[in-house]
């Protein structure tokens, strides 16, 4: 496992070096709900498919949904911690959307055990259970590790012996290892990144903005109606 996590670390200062040379100025003029012009870019079909074929996502809302909104997080970000609610909301009112949750851990090891816990989770616990595994790492306050996931996976009913073998597996580093590879393919500089439409959004721009984006790409297919 100690092998597999420096793995894991090395491939995250890989992927840092790579999004710092990039820069991302807005394609569309998409507003946060703070005024200000919310980072985002087009991605080619061909890399959004790679994210279907990615191991470790978990769809958590409505699979046959017209709008699919893939996030990218790390569960130390406190934007995501923000977002995560929201998304909840918009998909609880909005039964078009199919999100699907992609871990992301590029904030340092605590992330990257968390998302070791949450790796087994995935593997060991329906959608809806583990959205709730989801919504109960993220429910206390300071640093979220591997600790903090053990907890939330044993208050929905798993046993944390078995979670533990799964979280150690080897194969682990080579599933976050494509994430990382894919999520810098697609340009995401900032967590949370979405992805939906066709598009990149870099950052969050919050409920409001997010779910006017949702409703044009139900509507004309972009993120931004004519």
């Amino acid at each position: 496992m100690a092998a597999a996590l420096r793995f894991a670390v090395l491939s995250l200062v890989l992927m840092l070096g790579s999004l710092a040379a990039q820069a991302d100025e807005g394609q569309f003029p998409i507003m946060a709900d703070d005024g200000s012009v919310i980072a985002n870019h087009s991605v080619p079909p061909e890399l959004v498919e790679r994210i279907e074929m990615l191991k470790n996502i978990v769809v958590v809302a409505n699979p046959k949904g017209k709008v699919t909104l893939y996030e990218f997080y790390d569960f130390n970000c406190p934007y995501c911690r923000r977002a995560s609610l929201d998304l909840a909301e918009l998909t609880q009112t909005n039964k078009n959307v199919r999100l699907v949750l992609v871990p992301f851990p590029v904030l340092g090891i605590p992330s990257i055990l968390a998302a070791r816990v949450e790796y087994a989770v995935a593997k060991m616990a329906s959608p809806e259970d583990f959205y709730k595994f989801h919504h109960l790492v993220y429910a206390g306050r300071g640093t979220i590790d591997d600790q903090r996931a053990f907890a939330a996976a044993k208050e929905i009913g798993l046993e944390t012996v078995e979670v533990r073998k799964v979280a150690s597996e080897d194969q682990f580093a080579t599933v976050m290892k494509e994430h990382l590879r894919v999520g810098d393919q697609l340009g995401i500089q900032a967590t949370p990144g979405i992805i939906v439409g066709g598009v990149a959004i870099v950052g969050y721009p919050g409920k409001k903005a997010l779910t006017q984006v949702v409703e044009a790409v139900a509507k004309c297919g972009t993120v931004m109606c004519p």
